[in-house]
């Protein structure tokens, strides 16, 4: 079964690959603009983590198939469908956060990916323990791109709640 593992794992890259060859040149503007945080990583970190992070939920994913008894009855429409919806809003919160950057549409997206991911977990844990496990990371990493898009959103519509330039005084 080692060449649908590879498929599993493989096939999450698609989105970031994608979003990285059509936009690559819209990236580099991303968290780098006067309301950069201090703990907001370069659009190269995002990249690496979506990217490990994509990895490992598609061997998570083949782990439910392969329980299943793989193929593409209907055992798997629920667990591999929820993953592959929560997939596809995950790829789109990547082009509204690289590209378009309105952080109010990429939070909202990011929250409902949350519950998505979420969903997943629960319903793969009797399924494969170790695959709802594996999804904890995502949900940390979540967590992490979500307290920066609240900010970028916060910011952006308080902008008194940005950093201000401090002035120091000449003698």
């Amino acid at each position: 079964m080692w060449p649908q593992g590879a498929a599993f794992v493989a096939l999450p890259l698609l989105g970031p690959t994608l979003v990285w060859l059509l936009t690559h040149h819209w990236m580099s503007g991303w968290c780098d603009s006067l309301r950069r945080l201090p703990w907001c990583p370069s659009h190269r970190v995002v990249l690496l983590v979506w990217t490990a992070i994509y990895s490992i939920t598609g061997y998570a994913s083949y782990l439910v198939w392969k329980d299943l008894g793989g193929g593409f009855g209907w055992p798997l429409a629920l667990p591999l469908g929820l993953y592959a919806v929560q997939l596809a809003i995950s790829w789109t919160v990547l082009v509204l956060l690289f590209t378009a950057h309105p952080p109010g549409l990429a939070l909202l997206h990011l929250l409902l990916l949350f519950g998505l991911v979420v969903s997943t977990a629960l319903i793969w844990h009797p399924i494969n323990k170790l695959a709802a496990l594996l999804l904890l990371p995502y949900l940390a990493w979540l967590t992490v791109v979500s307290s920066i898009t609240y900010r970028l959103w916060r910011d952006s519509l308080c902008p008194e709640h940005q950093p201000q330039p401090t002035w120091e005084k000449s003698d």
